[in-house]
Formats: structure tokens, sequence, C-alpha cells
């Protein structure tokens, strides 16, 4: 059920900008300048569709596991810890002197 409502969720965002994009268009065809705020029924349809794609991708992905850092950190010492190899740098001026 929840694999349809992601597919039902995306098929309404994208029928939100074809809608968005319709409305630029009428605005062109009447001469109209655009105030940069859409109609509300294609707000409320994207918030709609956004919230529901939200909510379905979160149920079909299942259960979130713990992250424990604490496991990861154990079995380190602090020199391996602070030890940062990607900022030594060899290319200095002191074996030109």
């Amino acid at each position: 059920m929840w694999r349809f409502c992601v597919c039902v969720g995306i098929i309404s965002l994208l029928h939100c900008t074809f809608s968005a994009a319709q409305h630029r268009s009428y605005l062109r065809l009447v001469e109209q300048e655009f105030s940069g705020v859409l109609p509300l029924d294609i707000l409320l349809q994207a918030l709609a569709s956004l919230l529901l794609t939200l909510v379905a991708i979160v149920n079909v992905c299942g259960n979130f596991k713990e992250i424990r850092a604490l496991d990861d950190l154990k079995h380190k010492s602090i020199a391996t810890i602070a030890n940062r190899p990607s900022f030594y740098c060899f290319n200095h001026r002191g074996r030109l002197l």
C-alpha cells in the first residue's frame, strides 16, 4: 500500500509542476505579470502530495537502525581518533632551505 502511495504522491507532484507551468503560460497570454505566488489550490496540492510522498517513503524504508558511535570508538585510542592524514602537508618550503 505504501508503494502505491509513493507513486500517487510523485504523480501528484508532477501534476503540480504541470499546473504551475500552465498557470504561468496563462498569465503570459492575458498579459498579466506574475506576482510570485501560485494559486492556493496548486500550493495545497503540492503540500499534500509532498507530505504523502514523505510519509510513504519513510514507511516503505522500514525501521531505522540506531547509530551507536560508542561501539566504534571503544577499541580506538585517542591517537588514532585525532589522526587526520588528509591534513598532512608535505609540500612546504622546508625542503628548499
